[in-house]
């Protein structure tokens, strides 16, 4: 018996030793991406982009039916040691608060500040940390290898973000669109469905144009006999539930300027979306905050009746953030108007990302905040608003993008999508979640054989720092969005190692 046992510990020990090189060469750190290549304009996409074109793109990874969180041997098996140690190191640098508030200070300030210190040393620092961790380089270049290396390595598909936002006049909008363009070119150039698109409206359109248009919508919703003369026919954008103390007052009419201003973001618009309906690109149109959001909405739809008329599969997708309160009855509303037009809707919805902003606003004017109540309500609010969708989409009506970093609620949409016998490889179901975060529920997803993309801004440091500073704000704290990826993170590194430990006590 114990001569039976010890040798049975001796051929479970040769089993680890067999099973540790495969281990070992996982861990080693990829050289896919060479360190100098750190381009900070995407000016040089149109010719890398036909270099591309001639290249052989390997298939993704067949993937295996399983949506296990908790095997994190397979769950990590594609992604190398120096890259888990990475993340781990700066999301548990991001969930001490007071380092997080001492490092958005000090981005905040060199963003205002023309100092010749603080400035460079606080970009180099988000370089090296933030900046690697969520974006996917700072040219066109560099974030067309992440692309390539994410679908052919792991078989994760992108959401490509020219990361620029909140423009100020109409030659910087212009400027926008051609980066935007570009990024379209570069999508149109990887592995067919690896890449779609997304924009915010912000980058296309003046901030204090999009503040007017929203003031007079929310106007027309108070007031239904309120003329907008150049309002579109459009789906409804406000709703009986929608948060109207904004607009406390009735504003002034669009001047010409203005109304000229509106045809040109419009026009702009229009020729980005003219350029993924040729390439058959995905362009999804972010939300952002209620001062403008109103006008985002009208934009999108816009969008979506120009461009997603006629096809199955729509084009254009607008986001709907559900920890507005509003959120469910407005995209119950657009959903019921599209379908009685005949028109495809995306939706991609999300829990949301300016919750300081809006509750601060909100107290700023002694108004109730748009934002649920409490986390149960937005989690209650996005899984109802996914159930819905999946259930349009199960009867061949629209699209849906479910981003999330909730683990619950991914696991409750995929049940879901096997209840109603929504195919695994049905393009108009799709999950997503943020480059640097929620990588387990990612790879378990795509294990599982449901489409998954990761949202990938690039550009240079400075241009991208207000959606730097936005993670920072969402993985602050031990209770942060990211506290489950740490926990897996930490459970695939201790087992790495104490792998690493048998396997040389056994040799």
């Amino acid at each position: 018996m114990c001569i039976r046992s010890l040798e049975g510990k001796k051929e479970r020990g040769r089993r680890r030793v067999k099973g540790w090189p495969r281990m070992a060469r996982a861990t080693k750190f990829s050289a896919i991406i060479p360190r100098a290549l750190f381009t900070r304009s995407i000016s040089t996409a149109s010719s890398f982009a036909v270099k591309l074109l001639a290249a052989d793109f390997p298939p993704p990874p067949t993937p295996q039916v399983s949506f296990d969180l908790a095997d994190t041997e397979r769950l990590f098996a594609s992604v190398p040691t120096s890259t888990l140690l990475r993340s781990f190191a700066i999301l548990s640098l991001m969930a001490a608060g007071p380092v997080v508030d001492l490092g958005t200070a000090a981005l905040r300030a060199s963003m205002a500040s023309g100092g010749r210190l603080l400035r460079p040393a606080a970009l180099a620092a988000a370089r090296a940390t933030v900046h690697r961790q969520f974006c996917a380089g700072e040219g066109a270049e560099e974030a067309s290898l992440t692309v390539q290396r994410m679908w052919s390595e792991v078989g994760l598909r992108s959401i490509l973000d020219y990361g620029i936002e909140d423009a100020e006049d109409s030659a910087s909008c212009q400027g926008n669109l051609a980066g935007f363009l570009r990024a379209v070119d570069l999508a149109a150039t990887l592995p067919p469905t690896s890449a779609s698109v997304c924009v915010k409206i912000t980058a296309l359109a003046p901030i204090s144009l999009l503040e007017r248009v929203s003031d007079l919508l929310r106007w027309e919703q108070k007031d239904p006999s309120f003329s907008l003369p150049w309002r579109a026919h459009s789906f409804p954008i406000l709703c009986h539930s929608s948060p109207l103390f904004l607009t406390p007052r009735e504003p002034e009419p669009l001047s010409e300027d203005e109304e000229q201003e509106l045809q040109s973001a419009l026009r702009r618009l229009s020729m980005l979306c003219d350029r993924c309906v040729k390439a058959n690109i995905p362009l999804l149109i972010d939300a952002e905050y209620s001062s403008v959001q109103p006008a985002i909405d009208y934009f999108t739809y816009w969008a979506t009746l120009e461009s997603n008329k006629q096809r199955e599969q729509p084009i254009v997708f607008g986001t709907i953030q559900t920890y507005l309160r509003d959120a469910k009855e407005r995209m119950m509303n657009a959903v019921e108007a599209a379908e009685e037009q005949g028109v495809s809707l995306g939706v991609k919805l999300v829990r949301g990302a300016y919750l300081t902003r809006e509750t601060r606003l909100a107290e700023s004017m002694a108004a109730p905040s748009p934002i649920h109540g409490s986390l149960h309500e937005t989690h209650v609010c996005f899984d109802t608003c996914a159930s819905f969708m999946m259930e349009k989409v199960s009867k061949g009506s629209g699209a849906v993008v479910l981003a999330t970093h909730n683990v619950h609620s991914g696991q409750e949409a995929a049940r879901k999508a096997e209840e109603l016998g929504i195919g695994k490889d049905d393009e108009k179901l799709q999950f997503a979640q943020l480059m640097g975060m929620a990588d387990g529920l990612s790879l378990g997803l795509k294990n599982a054989g449901f489409r998954v993309s990761k949202y990938r801004p690039f550009g240079p440091v400075e241009q991208v720092i207000p959606y730097l500073l936005r993670r920072a704000e969402e993985n602050k704290g031990v209770l942060s969005t990211s506290s489950k990826d740490r926990q897996l993170l930490r459970k695939e590194l201790s087992r790495r190692v104490t792998a690493a430990f048998v396997g040389r006590a056994l040799n």
